[in-house]
């Protein structure tokens, strides 16, 4: 038989954003910072004073505030909450996965989001959107020609209306010329795209309208690192003709190792993880170990007096993670949101809680009598 050929995927029909059936408006969900928190818990705004206080203290200290999201936070509206405390000086790195920045980029250029899985996988159109795929691919090409991540590329995307790309010319010149410079793998992938599909040099002219309800572009413009995480395959991105796996791990690299440098910044600091129960606890743990090997390389103490705050609509196991991680035996084990997040020094408070909920009180509580960090 021999060993099977992959699929060509750059014979999927992809379609016009603007047909699809969005399932969120921006002027729907977007919430506003100075509204009125809805109500918690006792606990869970206990746990969120808690969080004010030492997010207060880390910044006094110019240690790192690390806000983890996934991508609900934006399809519920979250955007405005992110940039409010980016705008305070009151976090200094912010992450999200490849979804987080999909949600993002549409409700930026479309001011609509989110489709029906089911509906569109039984139909082969799941994912199979021209303008997501194609711009997302265009902003890190481009960002890759100056060396920029995947978070900084979408962001300048959007808050600058496009990209510019050089000419054939230029590219393959150097590409002759240094075939060894550190950015000649991302000049090879943008003259490889500009052939293969079509992609005019000069500036390709692509306009957000809803730009200021874009937590990608807010973080460009406060220049607060926004890293972002994704996996092959797992994002609709994928579903693209344009789809490069080359071009979205090299900036995704970048990332992840701005992402170790905000680690190393954070004793004494806060991780907020909300809302991702698979990147969030995995890059994390990845990163700390990272960070803790060349801190002893260099005789220095390993990550320490840091707090994380993971919040999850789910229960956490009814297991008291303050008293220690649960045995193999006990489903809360299992658990990756909870239990990778526990194992990371520190210490580590599980709030049950909405995400937004959590959030826009955690904004509403850094307001009082708070004045901007810089």
């Amino acid at each position: 038989m021999g060993f099977p050929e992959p699929l060509d995927l750059s014979r999927l029909k992809v379609y016009p954003l603007a047909q699809r059936r969005s399932l969120a408006r921006i002027e729907d969900v977007l919430v506003e910072p100075t509204s009125d928190p809805p109500p918690c818990s006792d606990a869970v705004a206990e746990l969120v004073h808690e969080a004010a206080r030492r997010i207060r203290a880390a910044r006094r200290q110019n240690a790192t505030v690390l806000i983890i999201y996934g991508a609900h936070l934006i399809k519920n509206g979250g955007q405005l909450l992110l940039n409010a405390l980016m705008e305070r000086g009151l976090v200094s790195h912010l992450a999200t996965n490849g979804a987080g920045t999909i949600h993002d980029w549409e409700f930026a250029y479309l001011g609509r989001s989110t489709e029906s899985v089911r509906e569109n996988v039984a139909t082969g159109t799941f994912g199979t959107w021209d303008e997501t795929g194609r711009y997302i691919h265009l902003a890190l090409l481009a960002g890759g020609l100056r060396g920029e991540g995947y978070g900084r590329a979408l962001g300048r995307f959007i808050q600058e209306d496009g990209a510019t790309l050089p000419e054939i010319q230029t590219l393959e010149r150097q590409l002759r010329e240094q075939p060894t410079d550190p950015l000649a793998p991302a000049r090879a992938d943008a003259l490889l795209a500009m052939r293969r599909h079509g992609l005019a040099s000069g500036r390709h002219l692509v306009l957000h309208r809803w730009r200021n309800a874009s937590v990608l572009a807010a973080a460009f413009r406060q220049e607060v690192p926004l890293t972002v995480h994704p996996g092959i395959g797992y994002d609709i991105i994928t579903n693209h003709p344009m789809f490069n796996g080359a071009v979205i791990g090299r900036a995704a690299d970048l990332d992840f190792r701005l992402f170790c440098r905000a680690v190393d910044g954070l004793d004494g600091g806060v991780v907020l993880s909300i809302g991702t129960a698979v990147m969030g606890p995995q890059v994390f743990e990845k990163s700390m170990s990272c960070v803790n090997n060349l801190r002893r390389q260099e005789g220095r103490p390993i990550v320490s007096g840091h707090t994380i705050y993971v919040v999850d609509l789910q229960e956490g196991g009814r297991w008291d993670w303050s008293q220690g991680e649960p045995p193999k035996t006990d489903p809360a084990y299992y658990l990756r949101f909870c239990k990778s997040y526990a194992r990371m020094g520190g210490t580590m408070r599980y709030v049950q809680a909405d995400n937004i909920v959590f959030l826009h009180r955690l904004v509403h509580e850094l307001s009082r009598r708070q004045k901007p960090v810089r």
